[in-house]
């Protein structure tokens, strides 16, 4: 199995403890007077969500995650799970609504999405950074209120509510950075 050493610990690397994967979200150096170096970490598990900080000294390794990235189309939505399919292999792999976390709210069917598997099994998903759909439901615009940057809720294809400006009206198709959940622009 790979390690890393403490030397290689940076934002992003994903590693194993306890029998778990986590991503490390925040890593500090820190070099006090005198003694080892330490190094300062927040990580995510990737399964539970959970964020806990632990203090690695100079010079110690840590095992790597066995997780990998796959492409994979978004098939179908089946009750409280959600079946993807890998386009290298055709495989099928269904992920629950807790795994999925907010990300449910941009997918259509068809779409390509990224997969995170972790020995095999399939614990979350990142849809594209950009996704474009249409809007179902939109309270109509009070007509002169225009002043100021009015906002509204909006309902989209996917039964997802996001907020939007007063203008944008039922059956426009917008753009949505996934990352944050906003409104980016009309598409026409």
């Amino acid at each position: 199995m790979a390690t890393y050493h403490t030397s290689e610990f940076r934002k992003g690397l994903k590693i194993q403890l306890d029998g778990e994967p986590y991503l490390m979200i925040e890593c500090n150096f820190v070099k006090p007077g005198k003694g080892n170096a330490l190094y300062k970490c927040k990580l995510r598990n990737l399964i539970r969500n959970t964020v806990i900080d632990r203090t690695w000294r100079g010079g110690e390794t840590v095992e790597a995650a066995d997780v990998e990235e796959v492409k994979a189309q978004y098939l179908y939505r089946q009750g409280d799970k959600f079946v993807f399919m890998d386009l290298k292999n055709f495989e099928e792999y269904e992920l629950t609504k807790e795994q999925m976390d907010e990300a449910w709210k941009f997918l259509k069917e068809g779409m390509e999405c990224t997969l995170l598997l972790f020995n095999g099994q399939p614990i979350s998903v990142t849809p594209p950074n950009h996704v474009v759909l249409e809007v179902t439901y939109a309270e109509p615009g009070v007509r002169g209120d225009t002043a100021t940057n009015v906002t509204k809720t909006v309902q989209l294809e996917t039964g997802a509510e996001i907020t939007c400006p007063a203008f944008v009206e039922q059956g426009d198709k917008i753009k949505i950075d996934t990352r944050t959940g906003r409104y980016i622009e009309r598409v026409k």
